[in-house]
């Protein structure tokens, strides 16, 4: 029998069996009211975990970040961010539509921006110009093939955002596969961002989710706003309880998908067809191919491996708790082949 094999996303995962009791025995309530403990209880724990004052979880990581853009923002304004992110390319033209707020790209090195970076592309203050107030960060980068910002390259940034009076905001899709590859510390994360977005399906194995954080009174304003783009929980406790349980039992284990992105890209790399790989650091493995993309994706699907291209001649693998040895092994053999 052939092996199927999804590199398509680490969002592709089943929960596990240990998940799946917690979730069934999770105590609910109905959330909008403020009932549901359990919702309350990841929360309150990603928020400590991270050094923040409260959390607001939400369906989508999506939706968070365009909560946080909302609340640090006015229509007027403008946001930095790098042009390759997530806030900006894969949601949907969000920031313009919810927040009426355009955007000021830079062109970062694999998704990285620095405050040398970000300096000059802050707006004076002039009826011409739209007034600067944010700038969004993405830990890892998804389009830089999962690289990673240390606190170290975080921390100017933050000061310049300070002493400029501007907001900062993480998109923390993958946090935690960051943290894993730099060893950073979690809760140190809260000296310098506003807002953190921390998704529990990506990586982690969460059905769905993800969790705003931010200060008290943010998130007092937050949960309005998710209320008002339709996003209030009844009974979310169930799917709460799968977020508590991926933190506490499937961040350690993060390191096992970096090993087999690895070796991924370690063996793309020797590959007559494949004429680059981006480094790799954490989950992503991004790959340059000699023919179309779709031509390549073709010849893997025969092999029971699914991918996606995210250009031309690029495609993507994502490793997950879902993509076990024996798996790495038949796409390795695979690979080989084409």
């Amino acid at each position: 029998m052939q092996l199927t094999v999804d590199l398509r996303s680490d969002t592709v995962t089943k929960p596990t069996p240990g998940m799946l009791e917690a979730m069934w025995s999770a105590k609910v309530g109905d959330d909008v009211f403020g009932e549901d403990e359990t919702v309350a209880e990841l929360e309150n724990k990603a928020a400590a975990i991270f050094g923040m004052e409260a959390g607001l979880f939400c369906p989508s990581g999506t939706m968070t970040n365009q909560i946080a853009i909302k609340c640090f923002t006015q229509p007027l304004d403008e946001l930095i961010a790098d042009q390759t992110a997530h806030v900006y390319r894969y949601e949907g033209g969000g920031i313009a539509f919810n927040s009426g707020v355009s955007t000021r790209l830079l062109n970062g090195y694999r998704g990285i921006i620095t405050a040398e970076m970000i300096a000059p592309e802050i707006n004076a203050e002039n009826i011409h110009y739209p007034h600067t107030s944010l700038v969004v960060l993405e830990n890892t980068v998804n389009k830089g093939g999962g690289s990673c910002y240390t606190l170290a390259d975080i921390a100017p940034i933050a000061e310049l955002c300070q002493t400029k009076d501007l907001k900062l905001h993480l998109d923390g899709a993958r946090i935690f596969n960051a943290l894993t590859h730099t060893g950073d510390k979690a809760v140190d994360y809260g000296k310098y961002f506003n807002g953190i977005s921390v998704c529990l399906s990506k990586g982690l194995g969460a059905p769905v989710g993800s969790v705003l954080l931010a200060d008290a009174a943010t998130i007092k304003y937050a949960r309005r706003i998710r209320k008002v783009l339709g996003g209030g929980w009844r009974q979310a406790g169930f799917l709460a309880a799968a977020g508590i349980y991926a933190l506490d039992h499937h961040v350690e284990r993060l390191k096992i998908d970096h090993a087999h992105a690895a070796i991924l890209g370690e063996e793309l790399s020797k590959l007559s067809w494949v004429s680059n790989v981006l480094p790799v650091e954490t989950n992503i493995v991004l790959f340059d191919t000699v023919e179309p993309a779709t031509s390549v994706l073709a010849k893997l699907a025969i092999h029971g491996i699914k991918a996606i291209d995210t250009d031309k001649h690029r495609i993507r693998f994502v490793t997950h708790l879902d993509f076990h040895p024996e798996q790495v092994e038949h796409v390795i053999k695979v690979l080989k082949s084409l």
